[in-house]
Order: structure tokens, then sequence, then C-alpha cells
């Protein structure tokens, strides 16, 4: 039975529930099943395929953050002025959904003219497509955040307050339920390999199914339009709130002079065309808005999950076992522990704080979320150290670094001229990379038993390199290798490279399904690049030989020289040479930060909503919603600020500014909420309730009484 906007019969019920929410639901699963899907993996996409840097990556993920906050304030005015929430939620759906579709569109490339470093060569093209895919974005899931919870609540009857109650628990239960699947979900696609002409990473995947989940959002929504109930646009408090509050400014300044009485406050100057309830109501909201002030820092800390913890997991080792993290898949982290932590701190820490007879207020329960923040980047930056240790030191750009490597039968004495290191050398031996000012290094001697070799050098600054020596009794023979590797590989891949040194026998190489070519006697392939951690089966191919071995396990993020040593019968030996040490810091040591922050999400974020709600009037309720929503957008502008100007050569200096920064600010706010003093606005709208009804009995009794006097 269709539902029309003026109509007041009851819409369709299933278990005491209006039908129509049920759409609604699988709406906003869909929905948010979209947008962190496509958050999971969109700082990676900036790095990986636009070929940002971190900080220009962080930027733009931080601006989309921000923008996606900033939008609900005008998809309420569209909502309650002009569209209703119905229409709002469709139209702007509509463009959320061909944000998505661009999105998806903007990372499609075959990269048959690629870079080396995989980007594409029309990057331009991507980068304008993706720009416009994530401000249509913002405009669609920002635009529609303060309107479908509300449209929910809305096909609700009187009398039905227990279901409403209940609507909104399974509400955001779907909510934490899309969040966290598409979590898990996107950054598995995104792992994949597609492609037509060559292997990438499957970003169109793994932005498609968000795009996909978004148009079935929009379908399940529609397709429940008869059913719903539509409520009117009846105006919109927020711009009357805005009028009101200019209005006054303009007025206290048009009236400075000494002859017009003072104010109690300075709202009170609107008094002259607005009335006295409204301005008491929104005194109260602004009472709320001012403690609002500081906490734009907490989210500026929070929101960084997506995009400086996720670039700090991809420098981290993911292997759980039998199953392999993704760097983005670390955020499921957070989603996992508010699912268990909201019912734990409910029915267990906040009870045990009440026994202890503490009086953990609404304000008190903020200030410690804040603090807990600031040290859950106190971690970040412990493990950060970690990691930064584990980070070889690669050249400078007036530097160069020579590694050697001795394949021969004889010990091997390397001078660096003019007497600036000398290192020896056992046969089927390494160094590591030894570091040199290139303006000071002129040559390389190089003595085995009784042979001698000379080599003039010059070398271009930031650059390693390789020195193969074999060397007998008889002979010296010397094997420069560029190496292309001056930091480690991204993604936790390994690059891979072969040294044939198999005597006088041309050897085809192959690693997996990868062919390193043939190779001539002490010659070496190129570096390729491959998946992180891989163990694969190497292959070489001589003219009268087969020898096949399963490789030892590829540490993720390093870089690797497999010598072939012999390939004959049954024989194949193979050495393994370190170029670039392995991620070893394992991505467990990020869950204690993940906890803390989640902590401090409990008891900042639910009980920040739950007091501003407390201390507001039923009709500003908009109002408060606006301007917290407001506070996360500010936070991420705070992020661009701070990353832009500390200008720190090391992450985890980067962390503790920010812990530093929002200890500080939790300070300010403990001081703030000190003095603050709860009201409870139905009190106060009772007192103007009984004012409202003694001036109208005094206005009728004067207007009777000037009728009277009028009579005479």
């Amino acid at each position: 039975m269709a539902v029309t906007s003026t109509s007041k019969r009851k819409s369709p019920s299933c278990f005491g529930y209006p039908v129509s929410i049920f759409f609604i639901v699988i709406n906003e699963f869909c929905e948010r099943f979209s947008y962190y899907g496509m958050r999971a993996v969109l700082v990676l996409y900036f790095k990986y395929f636009l070929r940002w840097d971190d900080n220009l990556s962080t930027s733009i993920y931080h601006t989309f953050v921000a923008l996606c906050y900033l939008t609900p304030i005008l998809g309420a005015i569209i909502a309650d002025s002009w569209l209703g929430k119905f229409l709002t939620i469709v139209s702007l759906s509509v463009v959320y959904a061909l944000g998505q579709g661009v999105m998806a569109v903007s990372s499609i490339s075959d990269l048959t003219d690629a870079n080396r470093d995989g980007s594409p060569d029309n990057i331009s093209l991507h980068i304008a497509l993706s720009m416009i895919g994530l401000i249509l974005i913002a405009l669609g899931t920002g635009g529609i955040k303060p309107c479908v919870s509300a449209f929910g609540g809305d096909q609700f009857d009187d009398g039905q307050e227990k279901q409403r109650s209940s609507f909104f628990s399974i509400f955001y239960l779907s909510i934490n339920a899309g969040s966290l699947i598409s979590t898990i979900v996107t950054p598995i696609l995104r792992a994949q390999e597609c492609g037509i002409h060559s292997k990438q990473q499957c970003y169109p995947l793994a932005f498609g199914v968000p795009a996909a989940l978004m148009v079935v959002s929009l379908i399940v929504f529609i397709a429940g339009s008869g059913l719903y109930k539509k409520a009117k646009p009846q105006g919109n408090i927020i711009i009357q709130v805005s009028k009101c509050i200019g209005f006054a400014i303009k007025n206290r300044f048009r009236h400075r002079s000494k002859e017009f009485p003072k104010r109690e406050h300075w709202l009170d100057w609107a008094s002259e065309k607005y009335d006295k309830r409204l301005i008491v109501q929104i005194k109260m909201v602004l009472k709320v808005l001012f403690l609002y002030i500081p906490l734009p820092m907490f989210w500026a800390l929070f929101d960084q999950q997506g995009s400086r913890w996720t670039l700090q997991a991809t420098t981290m080792d993911g292997n759980f076992g039998a199953v392999q993290i993704q760097p983005d898949q670390m955020q499921t982290v957070n989603a996992i522990l508010i699912i268990i932590m909201v019912p734990v701190v409910d029915t267990v820490i906040y009870p045990l704080i009440k026994k202890c007879k503490i009086n953990f207020t609404p304000l008190r329960k903020i200030t410690v979320g804040m603090f807990l923040a600031s040290m859950a980047f106190v971690a970040a930056a412990l493990v950060q150290v970690q990691i930064d240790k584990t980070i070889p030191d690669f050249p400078t750009a007036e530097q160069t670094q020579i590694k050697i490597i001795n394949l021969g039968t004889q010990n091997a004495t390397v001078r660096f001229e003019p007497q600036l290191h000398s290192v020896n050398v056992a046969p089927m031996e390494w160094t590591d990379y030894v570091t040199f000012e290139t303006s000071e290094l002129k040559a390389v001697n190089i003595t085995s038993g009784d042979e001698f070799v000379n080599e003039t050098v010059m070398f271009a600054g930031r650059k390693r390199h390789t020195l193969g020596i074999k060397s007998s009794a008889t002979y010296i023979d010397t094997m420069w290798l560029f190496d292309n590797v001056t930091s480690k590989p991204e993604e936790g891949k390994n690059l891979i490279r072969f040294i044939n040194n198999s005597p006088d026998i041309l050897t085809n190489i192959t690693l997996g399904d990868t062919s390193f070519g043939t190779l001539m006697p002490f010659s070496a392939s190129n570096y390729s690049l491959f998946s992180g951690g891989r163990r694969d089966t190497i292959t070489a191919v001589n003219r009268s030989d087969l020898c096949s071995v399963l490789s030892e396990s590829f540490g993720f993020g390093s870089a690797y020289t497999v010598v072939i040593n012999e390939c004959s019968g049954m024989d194949f030996s193979v050495l393994y040479s370190e170029d670039v040490p392995p991620n070893s810091v394992h991505m467990a040591l990020q869950i204690p930060q993940y906890f803390i922050l989640t902590c401090a999400e409990v008891v900042f974020s639910i009980t920040g909503l739950e007091f501003s709600y407390s201390q507001a009037p039923s009709n500003m309720k908009s109002v408060l919603q606006a301007g917290w929503l407001l506070t996360v957008a500010i936070g991420n502008i705070i992020v661009l600020i701070v990353a832009g100007a500390s200008r720190l050569s090391k992450q985890w200096a980067e962390y503790v500014l920010f812990a530093a920064l929002l200890l500080a600010v939790c300070i300010i706010f403990a001081v703030m909420a000190y003095f603050y003093t709860y009201i409870d606005p139905n009190e106060v709208e009772a007192q103007l309730d009984e004012e409202e009804k003694k001036a109208k009995k005094a206005q009728e009794i004067y207007e009777k009484d000037t009728d009277v006097v009028s009579r005479m």
C-alpha cells in the first residue's frame, strides 16, 4: 500500500517495524561498504598508482575526508529547505554513484606504454579523473549523511519509541558491518593482479566493487519509495540560527554608541527581531559549541589510521602464518575492536568506575579519550623507531655505495683509493655496502694471490653498485653491476636478480613463470619486481641439464642477488645475497596503537554525541550534529597544516608532535570542562513555557482592561 507525504495511514509492518526501514538499513550497509571500501585503498592508490610521495598522498587523503564532513551541512540545508530528505538522498546518491564510477575508470590502465615505476604515461588524465571522482563522492556521502538516519526515524508512528530505538541500534550496526567487511574485502581485491598487456595492482576492481555497491544502495532505496513516509521540508533550523546570530552581531556593531543600554549577552541584540525562546535556545547551543573548539585535534589524530598508519604498515611484515595481511587491511582492527569494546565499556568498565565512587562525567570521559588518542600516537612513534632501525642507510646525493661479492676460489683484497678503505673477501662471500664520498673515490685495487688488478672509477652520487670478483691462482675477472635500488621496495615487494656463476655454460634462468633470459658465464640479469614474501621454483637450463629447486622465502620489502654456482646432473648450487634487508617489524606491533585509539574513540566519540544531545534543546539537535561533523572536517585540515609546516624528516618525530599537540589541547579542554555548568534543556524550556503563559495572561488582562477603558 503506497503512502503519500500527507497520508496519515500506517505503513505496512513486519514484526512491529515499518517494512520501509529494512530498505533503509540495507541502503546504509551498501553505502558504508562503498565509502569505507574506497577509502581503505585510497592512500595506496595515490602513492603506488599516481606515484605521489607520502606527504602529498596524506594531504590529498585528508583534504578529501575534510570535504566529506563539510558537505553534510549542505545536505541538511537542501533536505530541510528544498527537496526533502527522500529526494535529497536519491539525487545525491546518483552523484555519489557517478563519483565511485569515475574513480574506478580513473584507475584503469593497461600499461602498454607505462613507465618503469608502474605509473601510466598519461598520468594527468588519471589525476584529473580521480579528483573529479573524489569531489563527487564527497558531495554524495556528505550530503546524504544527515538525512538517512533521520529519514529512518521518520518512518515510525507515535507510540513506537521502543522500535525506533531498536532501529537506530540496527542502523549503526549496519554501518559498522559495512565498514568492517569492506576494509577486509577491498584490500584483497586491490592486491590481485589484473591487466591485459601487463599485470598491476587491481585498483579498478577495488574501486569498481564499491561503485557497484553504491548502485545497489540506490536501487534498494528507490525500491522502497512507495512505502516511505516523506515529510515535506519545514525550513532549516541551521539557517534560522545563522540568521539570528548574524543579526545579533550586525545589530551590536550598528549600535555601539553609549546611549544604547548594554545587553547581558551579546546574542540579546537579536531580541528586536527574534523571540526570546529562540535566543535562549541558541545560547544553550553556543555554550556546547564553545566546548567543541579543542575537539578537532582529536580527529586530526584519529583519521590518520587511513593515511600515515596505513603507510606505516607498508614498511612492515604482514605474514600471519597462513594469512598474509595487506597494509590497508590493518584498518579492520579498529572496526573489530569497536564492536567488541562498546558493549565491554558500557557493561563492565563504566559500572566498575561507578562502584569505585568515581564521578566519571561526560566531559571527563571526553578528556580521557583525548589523552588516550595522544598515547596511541606515542605507541605509533615507538613502532616507527623500530621500523627505522631496519631501514638501511642509502647513499645521499654526494655519496656512492659499493658491495663486493667474491665468486672465485681465492681470497681477494680490495683497496679503495686513495687510501679510503680496504676489505678482505673470502671465496663465495660478500660484504655489506660500503659508503664513500663520490668526489674522493678514484680507483679500486684488487689483489688475489699473486694477481693484481687496478681499475679507475667515476660514479654519480646517490647510487649503489656491486663489484663482482672471480679470482683464481692465475687470473682475476671483475664485473660491475649497477644496483638501481635506493629505497626499500614499495608495498613489501621483492626485487630479485640472478648471477650465472656456472663455468663456461650459457644458462636460462626462471623464477616461477618469470624468465630472466639466458645468462653468459659470470654475468648478471637486471632486477625484476615480484609480490612480497615470495617463495617459488628456481629453474636453470643449460646445454645438457635442467635443474630446479624451491627457493628460500624472500622477505617482504627486500632485494636479493641469487647466485647460480652449478647446474650439473643432480647438483644445483644456489646462494642468496641480501642486498636490501626485508621488513622485519611485524604488523602485529600496530595492534596496541589501534587498541588504545579504539578505547579513545569509545569514550570520546560516543560520549561526545551523548553529551551534546543532552545539553541542547530538542529542535537544535541538527545544529549540534552539524557542529560535531564540522570538528571532524577541521581535524583533517589540521593534519594538512601540521604535516606541511612541521618539515620533520623523521616520521616518528611527526607522531610525537601530533601526540604533544593533542596532549596540550587535552589540558586546555580539561580546564574548560572544569568551569562548565551542566544544564537541563527541558527545565529551561519548561521555564520559558511558564514565562510565555504568564506573559500571555498578562497580555490578555491588559487587553481586557484597555477594552474596558475604551468603552467608558
